[in-house]
């Protein structure tokens, strides 16, 4: 009888032993691996204040009449919110397009509650609202989400001038 009873107690302590292994396995080392898996890369698109606007874009405080891009490379901006669901969904949409074109076109993000008065001056009254700034002519814009395959499009013909077949 007293073997039969230590033969359990063995069992036992084996048992609750690996239990307490596979939880401390599931919680903290598959936990760090999930963490490192959910880490994103550094995103592409360009966030944008007054100052870096003013500087990369148009300095509507000289010249409030004459539209002149000052950027080397075609570009979009995308007025957005953060409360905004389109914009929200139009966000991870606009980070793979900044991949794919990263060396023909920026990405530029303009939050409109930070920046009031960029929004102000180009007349954002809906968003998303997403400019198309070629290198020359004027800017075209689009309101509301615009799928990939529509922006990719925009992208080959009004920025780079060119047609996807």
């Amino acid at each position: 009888m007293i073997f039969v009873f230590y033969s359990y107690m063995f069992f036992m302590k084996r048992f609750l032993f690996l239990i307490f292994v596979s939880t401390f396995w599931l919680f903290f080392v598959s936990d760090v691996n999930a963490q490192s898996k959910l880490i994103k890369a550094e995103p592409k698109t360009i966030k944008l204040d007054k100052e870096g606007f003013l500087k990369r874009v148009v300095d509507f405080e000289n010249s409030p009449t004459q539209w002149k891009y000052l950027g080397d490379k075609p570009a979009i901006i995308d007025f957005y919110a953060d409360w905004c669901g389109p914009c929200r969904r139009l966000s991870p949409i606009l980070e793979e397009l900044a991949e794919e074109y990263q060396d023909n076109i920026y990405i530029y993000k303009v939050n409109v509650d930070d920046n009031k008065e960029i929004a102000e001056v180009f007349g954002i009254t809906s968003l998303p609202t997403i400019v198309f700034v070629p290198m020359t002519g004027n800017p075209s814009a689009g309101t509301g989400f615009l799928p990939k395959d529509i922006l990719k499009r925009a992208v080959n013909e009004i920025l780079l001038k060119t047609t996807e077949h």
